[in-house]
């Protein structure tokens, strides 16, 4: 049985995530992996790479990937302190990863929010998918979990 994308993920993020912040941990599906440092159950706080519908984006059916930092706690207010925290510290992850990612509401939930990105209709299918999601998952494990741990 051949790997499906999000299990090549997994192995991606495995094998260049970053040391010294605590054990990596991750759950994938089908459809995305959930990816953090710590405890075993997963936080409330965390790393997603997920299949959305674009609906959530712009309006328009398909789908998009959605790649970066979720706060997904209670409150409302909560999420968005720890969302501050990382925008706060702009000038240690502005220049890797850009202008695409963005402080916003999360897609689909008012009270989450998220510190992300989004490409819009991706080819699921190209040779190297996986890693592109992987690597770039990594990126925000690198620069944003050296912040919240602080």
């Amino acid at each position: 049985m051949e790997p499906h994308l999000f299990e090549e993920v997994a192995d991606i993020v495995t094998g260049m995530a970053p040391q010294g912040l605590g054990e990596l941990r991750m759950r994938f599906h089908r459809r995305g992996i959930k990816v953090w440092f710590g405890p075993s159950k997963p936080p409330k706080l965390h790393y997603e790479a997920q299949i959305v519908g674009r609906r959530y984006v712009d309006d328009i059916d398909g789908m998009a990937i959605e790649i970066g930092f979720h706060a997904e706690l209670p409150d409302e207010q909560a999420n968005q302190d720890a969302i501050n925290v990382l925008t706060a510290a702009k000038s240690a992850w502005k220049k890797e990863l850009g202008s695409v990612a963005e402080a916003d509401g999360f897609l689909g939930n008012i009270k989450w929010r998220r510190f992300s990105e989004v490409w819009i209709e991706p080819e699921l299918e190209e040779p190297d998918f996986a890693f592109e999601i992987g690597s770039r998952l990594v990126d925000y494990l690198e620069l944003l979990e050296p912040i919240r741990q602080g």
